[in-house]
């Protein structure tokens, strides 16, 4: 995003590094601040294989694991078209180990920079240590390019080539360098005056009662991406985007 206060616009993303669609090049669509949304919330649980009856489950907590991997235009599909600001060859997909709500230990991918690696892997090894709770990981082309049905989702990404919010001129969003994450899209909403995206985001405006998931000064979620030197748009007074995490504050 590259103005304070503008609302960073997401769209189509990746299924995953190993099951990615190629997609029909696309123009830039509208934000979400440019279409308020009426989406249902999509909920979504990671299924987990019950134990063996036979061998005891293990009670001690699985490695943190991460892995890069390159990506294609073909791979990218609708969440890049030529005249983006990045080529694809700038960019990398990462699969990283995340806590579900479900107490579960679960595997997402996310999109970014290929600068911004070491720091992204940073930030979520912290989380994990700590045990935050993300709901769902995977790139924007899981939802066909629908911004409002993957916010709808509570879904974690990184990497759209979309436009920001801003008067003027267009103007790219930190998303579409792959240098901005939002995280758990529901429980830290945008919010600009009587909007809420997603509007499932509605049961967490009152930023006092903090639970599981949110954002919060002083908290996990925006200490870890602080220790980065990453800026959150929660802090923004006239439309606070309590999901958005990017290198330079916009």
């Amino acid at each position: 995003m590259i103005a304070v206060g503008g609302r960073v616009a997401r769209g189509a993303a990746l299924v995953g590094i190993g099951a990615l669609a190629a997609c029909a090049p696309v123009s830039p669509q509208p934000s979400r601040a440019q279409r308020a949304s009426s989406t249902t919330v999509v909920g979504h649980a990671p299924s987990t294989t019950a134990p063996s009856t036979t061998v005891a489950p293990s009670t001690s907590t699985p490695a943190f694991i991460s892995t890069v991997a390159t990506v294609s235009a073909a791979q990218l599909g609708a969440t890049w078209h030529p005249g983006c600001p990045v080529d694809p060859s700038q960019l990398r997909a990462l699969q990283l180990s995340y806590w579900g709500f479900d107490g579960q230990t679960h595997t997402g991918t996310i999109v970014v920079n290929a600068s911004v690696v070491d720091a992204v892997v940073q930030v979520f090894t912290t989380l994990y240590d700590g045990r935050f709770p993300i709901l769902e990981m995977v790139p924007e082309s899981a939802y066909g390019g629908d911004d409002d049905a993957a916010a709808a989702a509570d879904d974690t990404s990184g990497f759209n080539c979309r436009f920001a919010v801003a008067s003027g001129p267009p103007q790219w969003s930190m998303h579409a360098y792959g240098e901005a994450i939002d995280v758990n899209d529901v429980q830290n909403p945008y919010v600009s005056g009587s909007t809420v995206i997603p509007p499932a985001g509605a049961a967490y405006l009152d930023r006092g009662d903090v639970r599981p998931g949110m954002a919060v000064p002083g908290g996990a979620l925006v200490g870890a991406f602080g220790s980065v030197g990453w800026y959150w748009g929660g802090s923004w007074a006239a439309t606070p985007d309590y999901q958005h995490f990017s290198v330079n504050g916009h």
